[in-house]
């Protein structure tokens, strides 16, 4: 089963957790069950709560595309667009960007590999709440969906299998499994979003990964772009419906 970014869950199980009272550390190993080794400065997190935080909220950049990570430096920019997420808080200001990696030994059946994360903190200028109370998951599920379909028929357009076979069975199976591993109490409408939106970046990914060796270079290229510009709006459909749903959380908006 395809898993959410670490960022994602980790904004929507400590969001969750500050508004329960609910231990901290339980909701990180919520948010990271598949996760080997957790480092880093994750004591903001007490901090952050214990200043009056009540919404840790997230981003998805890219090299080129910072939309919704808030103003800091360029290094901690930088760290968010290479590594493609960042949590922050609104009020205080302050991001924390994953740093993911592999570690493993020889043993006798082969390597044996882990998967740790590292958080790095960063200081950020705050957001204003009322850019995410803004948020209306059905305006965000629109807008995606218009995107799919969009990608799909140019996709068509340019012949060969739009998302490859392996990117199908991916979507399908996705969709059928249907656990993302989120907090209780999400609104449905937003926790609806999230799903979509990381069902389709996640067969964006298999899309992109398996090619289509049917086409040649330039409608590949093409193909290439257009799946590229599908996943960047998952993405931004992904970081909006989660940051929408711990609106909800905190208490700045009713469900």
């Amino acid at each position: 089963m395809p898993e959410l970014p670490a960022s994602v869950r980790l904004s929507l199980w400590t969001t969750h957790a500050w508004a329960t009272g609910s231990p901290l550390e339980a909701a990180v190993r919520r948010a990271l069950p598949d996760i080997d080794h957790v480092d880093g400065d994750l004591d903001r997190l007490s901090v952050w709560r214990d200043l009056g935080e009540q919404a840790l909220l997230v981003s998805l950049p890219a090299p080129g595309d910072l939309a919704g990570l808030p103003r800091a430096s360029a290094e901690a920019l930088g760290a968010a667009a290479d590594g493609g997420e960042a949590v922050f808080v609104p009020a205080l200001g302050g991001m924390l960007v994953p740093s993911i990696s592999s570690f493993g030994n020889e043993t006798r059946g082969g390597l044996d590999v882990g998967t740790r994360v590292d958080w790095t903190a960063y200081d950020s200028e705050p957001v204003p709440r009322h850019r995410v109370e803004a948020l209306e998951a059905s305006q965000l599920e629109r807008h995606l969906r218009e995107e799919l379909r969009v990608a799909t028929e140019h996709l068509d357009a340019l012949g060969g299998q739009p998302f490859a076979v392996s990117a199908a069975r991916e979507l399908a199976d996705a969709a059928l499994g249907g656990r993302w591993g989120l907090p209780s109490g999400l609104p449905a409408r937003a926790a609806q979003v999230i799903a979509l939106a990381g069902t389709v970046g996640h067969v964006v990914d298999v899309a992109i990964a398996a090619g289509d060796g049917a086409l040649n270079a330039s409608t590949a290229a093409a193909r290439h772009s257009l799946l590229l510009r599908l996943q960047r709006a998952a993405d931004h459909a992904l970081a909006d419906a989660t940051n929408a749903a711990c609106a909800v959380l905190a208490g700045w908006r009713p469900a």
